[in-house]
């Protein structure tokens, strides 16, 4: 079994049965493990170089997951060893006046990766299927119609060359509090933390639901679900890493074939 099939999801997952402690490719060594990880992330950052210089298909990696889940980390981690110039990473707030004007889908599509470039999207259009949903700014019937148009973007983005690989980072609720509390206590870290997050916590259920209903809904084989341990922020990025480059290994990247017009030309 690949690494990518151990963590995918199904039109059955139920994010409640899943383990958020679990570490399944650990060493039990985290040194040993962290190294590993940077190891791969060379890796991805080598493949990157092809896939830029190739100019032609794009990856979009797409960050899901409960307030301290390790999106950021999960970007540090992983994708730190790319070329900056290969690589874009978009963090979604709550959406300006201006994107209100538009569908839900409008400030997605501008962001999308171009060709030879990653783009990971640290939170989503999936937001408008979830927040949306635990707070009824939208009806069941609002948001089948959701699951149906991203699905159609998604297979849109997939047939015009973009590789799409879909995380939702698993923490506990206990992990969430431990992690909050550490903001809390310390200073350095206050920037870090949202009153608000305190109030999105108390619906942890609901959107341990929604999450559910929203990967049974929207989980295909041109733009997989997988869903990530994230208690252990080590093991969160050792799977990752995994997928990312059992991903990219898979696209064939090669560097564009040489021009005959420079072979054994001589530069004075």
């Amino acid at each position: 079994m690949s690494i990518r099939e151990q963590f995918r999801a199904t039109k059955k997952t139920d994010i409640k049965d899943e383990n958020a402690a679990a570490k399944p490719l650990s060493s039990g060594d985290k040194t040993a493990d962290k190294l590993q990880i940077q190891a791969i992330a060379e890796q991805i950052g080598e493949l990157q170089a092809m896939l830029y210089a190739a100019n032609d298909k794009k990856v979009l990696v797409v960050l899901q997951g409960m307030d301290t889940s390790g999106k950021d980390g999960t970007v540090n981690g992983v994708f730190g060893s790319i070329n900056p110039e290969g690589i874009r990473v978009i963090s979604y707030k709550a959406p300006s006046t201006l994107e209100l004007q538009h569908d839900y889908l409008w400030r997605i599509h501008q962001q999308v990766p171009r060709k030879g470039e990653i783009a990971v999207f640290n939170r989503s259009h999936y937001e408008d299927v979830l927040i949306t949903r635990v707070h009824d700014w939208i009806d069941a019937a609002e948001c089948k119609r959701r699951y149906a148009q991203i699905n159609d973007f998604e297979r849109m983005l997939s047939e015009t060359g973009t590789v799409i690989i879909k995380f939702f980072l698993h923490i506990s609720k206990e992990e969430q509090r431990a992690r909050l509390q550490e903001r809390v206590d310390d200073p350095t870290k206050h920037w870090k933390f949202d009153i608000g997050d305190l109030e999105e916590r108390k619906s942890w259920d609901d959107y341990q639901k929604v999450y559910s209903q929203a990967i049974q809904a929207t989980d295909a084989d041109h733009a997989p679900w997988y869903l990530i341990p994230a208690n252990s922020k080590t093991h969160r990025n050792l799977a990752i890493a995994n997928i990312v480059l059992e991903t990219m290994q898979d696209m064939k990247l090669a560097y564009p074939p040489a021009k005959k017009e420079l072979i054994d030309l001589k530069v004075k």
